[in-house]
Order: structure tokens, then C-alpha cells, then sequence
């Protein structure tokens, strides 16, 4: 029993295939985080009012929330059995 542990996970206490959709949830974080970026003001005395933008209120959190919830399912999710 022991070996077939072994043999399942290759010692790893998540499998090879949520470590890559833990990869994929990582990259759909990032790519919210990115969304949120922006060019600021170009002088103090000037407010840039781009950081009302669609793409910043509501677009980028929602990809972030996206990809956290990605995250959480890679985690949790159990392989399918191989017979």
C-alpha cells in the first residue's frame, strides 16, 4: 500500500496535475494585478481620473477573485483514477 502511495504522487502531497493548474491560477492573479496597473498623473497639480476606469473598478478585481477561486479548486480537486 505503502508503494502505491509512493508510485500515485511521487512524494508530493498535491499531484503533478493540480501543481500546474495551481500554475494557471497564479498566472490569472497576476493578469488581475496587471489590469489594475496604470499610468499615473503626469504632473502633482492634475488628477488623472483613468483610475475610475472600467478596467480598474471592476474588470481586474473580478479576475482576481477569478483567480483565487482557480487557486482554492486546483488545491482541493482530486485527480480522476487511472485503471
Amino acid at each position: 500500500m505503502v508503494e502505491e502511495r509512493k508510485s500515485k504522487n511521487d512524494g508530493f502531497p498535491v499531484p503533478r496535475d493540480n501543481y500546474k493548474m495551481m500554475l494557471i491560477g497564479f498566472g490569472i492573479i497576476v493578469l488581475g494585478f496587471v489590469l489594475m496597473m496604470g499610468k499615473g498623473a503626469d504632473s502633482p497639480d492634475s488628477f488623472n481620473y483613468d483610475i475610475f476606469s472600467f478596467r480598474r473598478i471592476t474588470l481586474a478585481p473580478v479576475v482576481v477573485l477569478l483567480g483565487f477561486g482557480f487557486m482554492f479548486w486546483a488545491i482541493l480537486r482530486r485527480p480522476k483514477k487511472k485503471e
